[in-house]
């Protein structure tokens, strides 16, 4: 089991987390995009939260500026989470706006002010999980998905729930993070996906 749980940080790495609840927002709920339109989407959601930041990131490893993808050291995550943010911002300015997908906006809008908070949390010297994050914001906005259609997620939920318990413990096999430091990135990711739910739900 140990050496399968690192696998798990890997496969839920925050970078994917927008994509995955992309994917489930255009194809696991009622929406009335033209199939062009949802790949469009998808395509920039894509580039500009995984391949431009992973591009980045793996300029920032070759300059010796991190030590590792994952980047686990504390002083490492300022700037690649603040570039994280920028690059969010561009996408909601321009292509995943309000008047459009509307739901998917507020998902990336509480995306948003968690990793602003996780930078907060770091220039006070607190590394908390990122990965923590992800999962508890994605799992918040298919819990809200559910509950806006009127629709039966209850196994994908499920299943989301555990993949939150897997992460941790791969995080804390990982020696990656304290359960300190996990607890406050779930409350981080849940927390602002909660409150926008009054916005759209």
């Amino acid at each position: 089991m140990k050496k399968i749980l690192p696998f798990f940080s890997y496969l839920f790495h925050p970078l994917f987390i927008p994509l995955f609840g992309s994917l489930f927002y255009f194809y696991g709920h009622e929406n009335y995009l033209e199939s062009i339109a949802k790949y469009l989407m998808l395509i920039q959601i894509l580039l500009i939260t995984i391949m431009v930041p992973l591009t980045i990131l793996y300029f920032l490893k070759v300059i010796g500026k991190v030590d590792s993808m994952m980047v686990s050291d504390r002083s490492q995550r300022k700037v690649p989470m603040a570039i994280q943010l920028f690059l969010m911002t561009m996408l909601l300015f321009n292509s995943i706006t309000i008047a459009n997908v509307p739901e998917l906006f507020y998902f990336f809008l509480g995306g948003m002010v968690s990793t602003f908070l996780a930078l907060f949390f770091l220039f006070i010297n607190m590394k908390i999980s990122i990965h923590m994050i992800g999962m508890s914001s994605l799992t918040a906005f298919v819990i809200g998905i559910s509950l806006h259609d009127y629709s039966n997620w209850i196994f994908l939920i499920a299943g989301l729930l555990l993949a939150n318990g897997i992460v941790a413990s791969s995080r804390l096999q990982m020696q990656a993070h304290t359960n300190k430091e996990l607890v406050i990135g779930f409350v981080v990711g849940l927390v602002p996906q909660l409150v926008l739910w009054r916005l759209w739900l």
